[in-house]
């Protein structure tokens, strides 16, 4: 990696650091970047935004965790426009994981593997502890606030996209090597094979943001 881009790279990684794991790493100077690069297909990536159908479109800006909400605001949309009615196949409810949000695109092996709850301070309400598991893709009673909320996977059923910032992915997974005295391209390469099926990995989360509003998506903070 030459200077610029490694430079580029730390600047990510200390203003990722300041806000989301400032409890586990101190010393981003020193963080290794990952080098290895996922080839997302341009065309395969453009083809998948042209899944946004409907009238009406949103997208979600899931930038943190916060308490599950980037995956509860999807289902709201969803249901609160099947109660004046519109179908489900009439809408779009696109939510992107970037940021410490990335964590909600992982199977629940990943989460174990690395430890990905206490990564970015998200409990199981189940134990109180860190969460082990991902909660919100196929969730059991209680993992999310209310029971008729659904999650990832059902909500894929409907229409929803989901999809995940690879610029973060290469971050965190450094963070969590430098954490765990590994690799970080054997940990970045773990995560992207550990996306859940369906959620689509972006160059970043702010360039999927920037495409869904050109795809006539109106713009909602969700954490």
């Amino acid at each position: 990696m030459d200077f610029d881009r490694r430079k580029f790279f730390t600047s990510i990684a200390l203003g990722v650091g300041a806000t989301a794991f400032p409890n586990i790493m101190n010393d981003f100077e020193n963080l290794k970047p990952v080098n290895t690069n996922s080839k997302i297909n341009p065309k395969e990536l453009s083809n998948w935004f042209k899944r946004i159908k409907g009238e009406h479109r949103v997208v979600y800006d899931g930038s943190q965790p916060h308490d599950t909400l980037p995956i509860v605001w999807n289902w709201a949309f969803l249901e609160s426009n099947n109660s004046v009615g519109v179908k489900d196949s009439e809408m779009t409810a696109m939510t992107v994981l970037r940021h410490s949000g990335i964590v909600f695109a992982f199977n629940s092996e990943i989460w174990n593997k690395f430890k990905l709850g206490e990564l970015v301070s998200f409990n199981d309400n189940k134990t109180g502890k860190p969460a082990l598991r991902n909660t919100v893709y196929e969730p059991q009673k209680g993992d999310l606030p209310l029971p008729p909320i659904q999650g990832i996977k059902d909500l894929q059923a409907r229409g929803s996209l989901f999809c995940v910032c690879d610029l973060a992915t290469k971050v965190y997974g450094s963070a969590v090597a430098k954490k765990m005295n590994l690799d970080p391209d054997d940990v970045y390469s773990d995560m992207v094979k550990g996306i859940l099926p369906g959620i689509q990995l972006v160059p970043s989360g702010v360039m999927a943001l920037g495409r869904a509003q050109n795809n006539k998506c109106a713009y909602i903070f969700a954490g």
